[in-house]
């Protein structure tokens, strides 16, 4: 384990050791916005637009044309599964053993006999999925929103959620892997990303490059579902433009 994936989880401890006595953090109304850092956001709204327009656009296409339909949802669920113990993780840190139990049983179905998660027997047994992450664990440990922020590659996000992303690289049990098994987690991950903005272009184009302002609508986009996410009354429609894969492309703060 690296020295600052050590100094991660030593943070993450404090930080339960602080917090685990606060309740949720109390949201903003849906309609609330607080971002002081227009100007650098939208800076790297235009860098993202760029690069999604330079490279993962078109590449999503040219896979999306090549690979078939089944083939490119297959990789997404493995790409989903491969998530399953960060999850457990973090529902162990929220105090949710229930759903800690309900996540650990659907990974070892699904990396089984659903064949390292190509398959999703386990939804069919009940053990729908359950997603979460560090930034929701600091949200039920009390640590407020934080400020708007979009950042380079891997897009909308918040204070709060920024350090979850961090966070969640470190607390991912899957990230200790050597190298190569590594790479191919990441592999999957970014085909997996890719395949997401081909599946899902029609929308992220819409917002993006139809809309008078593409940066004010994502933002408006991610704030909104983010926070009913955390309510619980999430739009289960809702499509982020920049998905955490693209990110891996280019980013993985514990990379040797």
């Amino acid at each position: 384990m690296s020295i600052f994936r050590t100094r991660s989880l030593c943070a993450v401890l404090g930080l339960l050791v602080t917090l685990s006595a606060c309740g949720p953090a109390a949201l903003p109304p849906a309609s609330a916005i607080n971002d002081p850092d227009e100007a650098q956001n939208r800076a790297a709204h235009e860098f993202n637009r760029g690069l999604d327009r330079a490279l993962v656009r078109p590449t999503a296409s040219a896979l999306g044309s090549a690979i078939p339909e089944p083939v490119l949802v297959g990789v997404g669920r493995m790409s989903s599964n491969l998530n399953q113990p960060g999850y457990v993780v973090n529902n162990v840190l929220q105090f949710r053993f229930g759903q800690a139990i309900h996540n650990t049983a659907r990974f070892v179905i699904n990396t089984t006999i659903g064949i390292g998660g190509i398959f999703d027997p386990a939804s069919a047994m009940g053990l729908e999925e359950r997603d979460t992450d560090f930034g929701e664990t600091l949200h039920l440990w009390g640590a407020p929103e934080g400020p708007y922020m979009e950042l380079p590659v891997l897009g909308p996000s918040t204070s709060r959620d920024t350090v979850g992303r961090v966070v969640d690289f470190a607390l991912n049990p899957l990230r200790g892997l050597d190298t190569r098994p590594r790479n191919v987690t990441r592999g999957i991950d970014v085909a997996a990303g890719f395949g997401n903005r081909h599946r899902f272009g029609g929308t992220i184009d819409s917002v993006l490059y139809e809309s008078e302002d593409s940066y004010a609508q994502a933002r408006s986009i991610y704030l909104q579902n983010r926070r009913f996410e955390l309510r619980g009354d999430a739009d289960p429609g809702f499509i982020d433009p920049y998905e955490d894969p693209y990110g891996e492309l280019f980013f993985d703060p514990y990379a040797e």
